[in-house]
């Protein structure tokens, strides 16, 4: 880019700036997030106080977003899309969701160990500002038990079921080969030697901060557990409120349910028709058994998936920006990574704003699993690389021309993301790159899964009638119900149904935010017709940053 590129920052623009600033300051892992090492190495306050601040913060922001006057499209964009998340953080704030913040994947007790994992910790001062952080995580637990606490007085607790499983994972971090003592152990082995004093804090204080989890699990135990509901549905109208927060859109649920249940169909009969392409004749479970036996399809150990997934990663960036994609240099750079933890799951962490941290996908292998398909994963390494996840959000943060820190960094939905990401999986399939119906098979028991997540969320959240009429949706019938369309063990199938029970809404958001996208795609067409071009649209969609899907669709209006 050259200087004429560069848009002026907008009074608009520097609103949204100074809201990153004020994030960081009330969340110093935001700066670790967004790459600014020099903006602390501590924590949010957790506390009720700490939110309190961050509701009176958002509060003046959207005061001042509706003062500001935009000045072109990118303006509305923002004013737009930045004041609707904040709106909806404070509508959740009212609702008391912040008081059972608690679910097996994505709540304090896993941010505040996560924001280990993006640390450099390639120098002394690496190490010093993750002894500084990992000093400040008795307070950060600390902070988080004071609003729990605050939850079960006022009676709003999570789940039992989220509680029982959360212990778990606390007790597992706070043991003595836990995380802590782990990360630290391998201190100094990339600078060659810490000074001894260093290495003494960091000894100290990660085994505080495993006993500050320790301290988590007791109350989490004794405390919260008998508190807890018993009740594992949300209800509807919290429902609609955390399906508005990782959409970026208002959908209607009961049209959306009975969408989800022929989506559903659809892709089992396509499972189906592609099973027998595998073997004559063959059922999808029996194409599956087929693929399970072939030595060419199967890796063996997490040294052999980090480097399949690298060079798979690699060769689609490559041919990709070749053909299909205007790819920068900054983001052809995408690092494959088996994760510390073993929780299960695959996910993508962005760039920096400077690129010194590229992105990441990441790989959390559970404990004894040892063998890997990659008829299976190819179409994940296309949905968190490129292009997925890495392309979207990785041309969000190389677009410094014309969008703000916020809409490059942090604003966005799963929706949003995750939706583009499927997107993306069937994109791969009509570019050719999952002609081999084992791996079409692969997408296909993915997309299968996302389906079925959009039936069983809304179904058991809302207290619907299951598919076959047989009677209402219950926790038990949804671990049922997805060990029936998924291929996939038991751990697997306990620990995502787990999350979706306690994490309303999210895992819908994949294949309706693809629905969403195909929508825009198809209406785009439909209007341009012949003058339709598919690699400008991409282009002006993306160029957008993260977005709510409304604010997606107003956006790409003619």
């Amino acid at each position: 880019m050259t200087v004429n590129d560069y848009r002026t920052p907008t009074p608009v623009d520097q609103i949204a700036e100074q809201w990153v600033d004020t994030l960081v300051a009330l969340d110093p892992t935001v700066g670790t997030y967004i790459g600014r090492a020099a903006d602390g190495s501590g924590f949010a306050d957790y506390s009720p106080d700490g939110h309190a601040r961050y509701v009176q913060a958002a509060t003046e922001v959207i005061a001042a977003l509706d003062a500001a006057n935009p000045v072109d499209a990118v303006d509305d964009v923002t004013r737009t899309d930045l004041g609707s998340t904040l709106a909806l953080d404070l509508e959740s704030s009212a609702a008391g969701l912040h008081l059972r913040d608690l679910n097996v994947i994505a709540s304090p007790v896993q941010e505040i160990r996560e924001v280990f994992d993006l640390m450099p910790t390639g120098t002394v001062a690496d190490w010093q500002n993750i002894s500084a952080r990992l000093q400040a995580v008795p307070a950060a637990i600390d902070g988080y038990i004071q609003t729990l606490r605050l939850g079960i007085e006022q009676g709003i607790t999570p789940a039992r079921r989220q509680v029982v499983e959360v212990l778990g994972q606390v007790r597992r971090t706070a043991a003595n080969d836990g995380f802590f003592n782990h990360f630290v152990a391998e201190a100094g082995l990339e600078t060659g030697s810490l000074p001894a004093t260093l290495a003494t804090d960091l000894g100290v204080r990660a085994s505080r901060a495993a006993s500050a989890y320790d301290k988590l699990a007791a109350f989490l135990a004794d405390d919260l557990a008998p508190r807890a509901t018993e009740v594992d549905a949300i209800g509807r109208d919290l429902y609609a409120l955390s399906s508005r927060r990782f959409l970026g859109a208002t959908v209607d649920l009961d049209e959306t349910y009975e969408w989800g249940i022929e989506e559903l169909g659809r892709m089992v009969a396509e499972q189906e028709s592609v099973a027998r392409q595998i073997k004559p004749g063959a059922t999808v479970l029996e194409a599956i058994e087929f693929l399970d036996t072939d030595p060419a399809r199967k890796l063996h150990g997490t040294d052999a998936l980090q480097r399949w997934m690298q060079e798979t990663s690699d060769r689609a960036v490559a041919e990709l920006g070749e053909t299909q994609f205007d790819i920068p240099e900054e983001i052809r750079r995408l690092e494959c990574m088996i994760a510390p933890t073993q929780e299960g799951g695959i996910y993508y962490t962005g760039p920096t704003d400077d690129f010194s941290r590229p992105g990441r996908m990441w790989w959390s292998v559970p404990v004894g699993v040892t063998e890997f398909d990659t008829w299976r994963e190819l179409t994940t390494v296309y949905h968190e690389g490129i292009p997925g996840h890495h392309l979207q959000i990785g041309q969000a943060v190389y677009n410094r021309a014309k969008l703000n820190t916020w809409r490059r960094q942090l604003a966005g939905t799963s929706g949003h993301a995750e939706g583009w990401a499927l997107y993306a999986e069937r994109l791969m399939e009509q570019l050719g790159y999952l002609d081999d119906p084992a791996d079409r098979l692969g997408m296909l028991d993915g997309q299968r899964m996302r389906a079925a997540r959009v039936v069983l969320d809304i179904g058991v959240h809302l207290g619907k009638t299951v598919p076959d009429g047989s009677g209402v949706w219950t926790a038990d019938y949804a671990f049922d119900f997805l060990a029936r369309n998924v291929n996939m063990n038991e751990g697997f199938v306990r620990f995502e149904v787990n999350r979706y029970l306690g994490w309303p809404g999210q895992a819908p958001s994949y294949k309706i935010g693809q629905r969403i996208w195909e929508q825009l795609r198809d209406e785009a067409q439909a209007r341009d017709g012949a003058a339709f071009n598919i690699k400008e649209f991409h282009r002006r969609a993306l160029d957008l940053g993260g977005v709510g899907l409304d604010t997606l669709r107003s956006a790409l209006q003619p």
